[in-house]
């Protein structure tokens, strides 16, 4: 079993750090969609995503992303190390992992041609912003993930005096 308790200072800032960007990426793919089911030329051009990407696959990433994320805030919020939270929490990492990698499998040969095209400078941007604006978020959980790993370490044994 994983445990990631020693690094769980660590953990809460990445997370911290990645719910910007995820947000980010929720609202640009949002957009999208809206986009083309509004009947947008340029994006009707492009045709969607295959079916069971856009039906099956999309709905498990948004859902286990927002569950993913919900819980790792409400768990840093409620300074809690055990119980249902946590088992959700665990559980909606492991369906999000799974949707993650064939969302990345399936959309890098797009990756790969955006890339070689070079990126607008608004994505770039939007990028760059989110990431700074998830470092700054992930600085100022740091007091809470100090007293969570101290919840921690002192149930654990770890840097007891």
């Amino acid at each position: 079993m994983l445990r990631i308790t020693s690094l769980l200072n660590v953990h809460a800032f990445v997370g911290m750090l990645l719910i910007p960007v995820s947000a980010a990426k929720l609202a640009s793919t949002g957009w999208r969609m809206a986009r083309y089911y509004r009947g947008a030329e340029d994006y009707v051009l492009r045709g969607p995503p295959h079916v069971a990407l856009r039906v099956v696959f999309a709905p498990v990433l948004v859902a286990s992303t927002i569950v993913l994320f919900g819980t790792g805030v409400a768990l840093l919020a409620l300074n809690q190390t055990h119980g249902t939270l946590v088992g959700l929490h665990k559980a909606s990492f492991v369906v999000w992992v799974g949707a993650f990698a064939l969302h990345v499998l399936v959309r890098l040969p797009a990756l790969v041609r955006a890339l070689r095209r070079r990126l607008p400078a608004i994505t770039a941007t939007a990028a760059a912003a989110s990431l700074v604006v998830g470092i700054g978020v992930a600085t100022l959980t740091l007091p809470a993930v100090d007293r969570l790993q101290d919840n921690v370490t002192g149930t654990t044994g770890f840097d007891a005096h």
